[in-house]
């Protein structure tokens, strides 16, 4: 009789585990088909030399295009702007290769991404854009000024990632690297994640709880939108595979031949990329502004009221370009 019961309890509660797994999946599908239609509602696809680019514009001024970080996507773009931007200018944001919409080319390197967008300028009637570029999104940033000297304008970079001669294994992630293809990989995982551990989560991204105390009530927004813009989580884990470009040996960049105006940030303290990589990057572009950070962590936490004002201004001084 024990055993029976034992065989009974077994299967209840196994059925009841699938059950749970079925309903997770279901309202985890759900979600991502629901945001992946909203974000196609938004999009415009641009055909360039190397497939589409996705990206959207809103606002009005002066053009500038937002380049966003590992894992993002014109969503994420759109946040960083809104959140370290503000009104007065024309912003133009785009999902770099393999993210979203946008296509992923066999030769997925800086150079070619910067190429891209080089080539939605064009289609845009654009001559000459300003940039703002955060983390990932730096090394395609660079090779842009320094291909395309005439269209690059202003350059605002944020916590700049590795790039050539700077190697993709960082010490004292947060979480180790291939983690973040994980969670990337899976709507499924991602969407328990951001339901049961969203602190954790922020903690990857590195907005931990020491960084998070007593944040304005703007910067506590911003964080959980960099959360939620994660979604659809299999829609970027092919732009994660484009990362490595950018360190690729053979990714060499010349910054000593960029012109444009370029204004640096980097915390000190940042988890995720290296602070020499901001310095290494000031010392070796002649028009360089170089704002160290003491603390901030990865997504400059703490600081933003007074970036914002100061790369709105940065920006907007183009009278001496």
């Amino acid at each position: 009789m024990l055993t029976m019961n034992a065989a009974k309890s077994f299967w209840i509660t196994a059925i009841a585990v699938a059950a749970g797994i079925a309903l997770v999946s279901v309202l985890a599908l759900r979600d991502a088909r629901q945001r992946i239609e909203s974000l196609k509602n938004e999009r415009h696809l641009t055909a360039t030399r190397h497939g589409q680019i996705e990206h959207i514009a809103w606002g009005d001024g002066p053009p500038v295009v937002v380049i966003h970080g590992a894992g993002g996507g014109f969503d994420q773009g759109r946040l960083l702007a809104r959140s370290l931007g503000g009104d007065g200018f024309r912003w133009l944001a785009v999902s770099r290769f393999g993210y979203l919409g946008s296509s992923l080319p066999e030769n997925p390197s800086t150079a070619a991404q910067a190429e891209a967008i080089s080539d939605l300028l064009d289609s845009l009637g654009v001559e000459r854009a300003h940039v703002l570029a955060m983390s990932g999104g730096v090394p395609p940033a660079l090779k842009f000024a320094e291909m395309f000297p005439g269209k690059a304008g202003r350059m605002v970079l944020l916590s700049s990632a590795p790039f050539t001669p700077f190697g993709p294994d960082v010490d004292d992630r947060p979480v180790p690297t291939w983690v973040y293809s994980a969670l990337l990989g899976n709507d499924v995982i991602y969407w328990l994640l951001i339901r049961l551990a969203r602190e954790r989560l922020a903690d990857a991204f590195d907005a931990r709880a020491d960084l998070r105390r007593d944040l304005p009530q703007a910067e506590r927004d911003f964080v959980d939108g960099l959360i939620d813009t994660f979604v659809p989580a299999s829609r970027r884990v092919q732009g994660l595979q484009t990362e490595a470009a950018a360190v690729d040996p053979e990714a060499a960049y010349d910054l000593e031949s960029i012109v444009s105006p370029v204004l640096l940030v980097h915390a000190k303290e940042d988890r995720i990329n290296p602070f020499e990589i901001g310095a290494t990057i000031a010392r070796r572009i002649d028009q360089a502004e170089f704002v160290p950070l003491e603390t901030g962590g990865h997504l400059l936490l703490g600081h933003h009221a007074e970036l914002r004002i100061r790369i709105r201004a940065f920006l907007a001084a183009t009278a001496d370009d």
